[in-house]
């Protein structure tokens, strides 16, 4: 999930649920240099292993609106168990097929949901995002996927990164084998159409402005592949044609291949 505004530091409310989590929260916050201000609009709420995002505004939509990122039960839980294996088109957007799991850098964090599905299917996942408020939000869930038996192992293969991923490709451009970009949706005119914690996502974090120079930043990282996820019917990212696409019901991945490579003995290499 890329910033609104990178001159308009980020700032939260903080509660805790007891005195102890919320010193746990504010020395969270101080960590990852989280402002705090306790008439902030956003509110996290800390307990024992759970962050929560509140919307505090009056005016809003999503007033009043909770939200906690879940890899273990819920929707996350359900698609783990029914999604599809790599049959599914998110898998074979990524170039999954036998013998090949490749390594994938998933620069456009959010909910984090497709990169813990590609976990499930093996492949290790490099999950970057930058906004403090949603990395907390991230941090949490991974936290509490570790502690989960049944997800423990799929966890162990999620890096997660609090950086921009732009920069961050700039320097690590021998990590990723395929870059998976899911930025904000563009605008429907049927906002009721639109999941509240996405429009959540969309008050706190913008609309992604700064997309297309992530786009470039991919294509130009070494990458074998660049796939960016995008609403079907919508142009491509940047009115950049892709060489191809996978679809599925209401979304379309968009494939940029770049090059080729052969399979490794670690069993992390794809094909075009």
């Amino acid at each position: 999930m890329l910033e609104n505004d990178h001159s308009t530091p980020a700032a939260v409310a903080v509660h805790g649920i007891t005195s102890a989590d919320e010193k746990c929260g504010i020395a969270w916050c101080e960590s990852i240099q989280l402002n705090i201000d306790s008439q902030s609009r956003w509110q996290l709420q800390f307990d024992a292993d759970t962050t929560t995002l509140i919307d505090q505004s009056r005016d809003s939509d999503t007033c009043g609106y909770a939200l906690t990122i879940d890899w273990v039960g819920g929707k996350a839980g359900h698609r783990r168990q029914f999604g599809g294996g790599r049959g599914q088109p998110l898998a074979k957007a990524v170039g999954l097929k036998a013998g090949l799991t490749p390594h994938i850098v998933d620069a456009t964090g959010g909910l984090g949901r497709d990169a813990f599905v590609l976990a499930t299917l093996g492949c290790s996942i490099t999950l970057i995002e930058r906004h403090p408020i949603i990395y907390s939000l991230l941090y949490s869930a991974h936290q509490r996927a570790l502690a989960c038996t049944e997800c423990c192992d799929i966890a162990q293969r999620i890096q997660l990164i609090h950086d921009d991923a732009s920069q961050w490709l700039q320097h690590h451009s021998d990590v990723a084998q395929v870059i998976y970009l899911d930025p904000m949706y563009p605008h429907r005119n049927k906002s009721a159409l639109v999941k509240k914690d996405m429009r959540l996502f969309r008050a706190l974090a913008g609309d992604d402005q700064d997309a297309n120079q992530l786009l470039d930043a991919a294509l130009s990282s070494g990458a074998a592949r660049v796939v960016v996820k995008r609403p079907k019917g919508a142009a491509p990212l940047g009115q950049r044609p892709a060489s191809s696409a996978v679809s599925s019901k209401n979304t379309r991945y968009d494939l940029y291949p770049l090059r080729k490579i052969q399979a490794s003995t670690t069993g992390n290499n794809i094909d075009e």
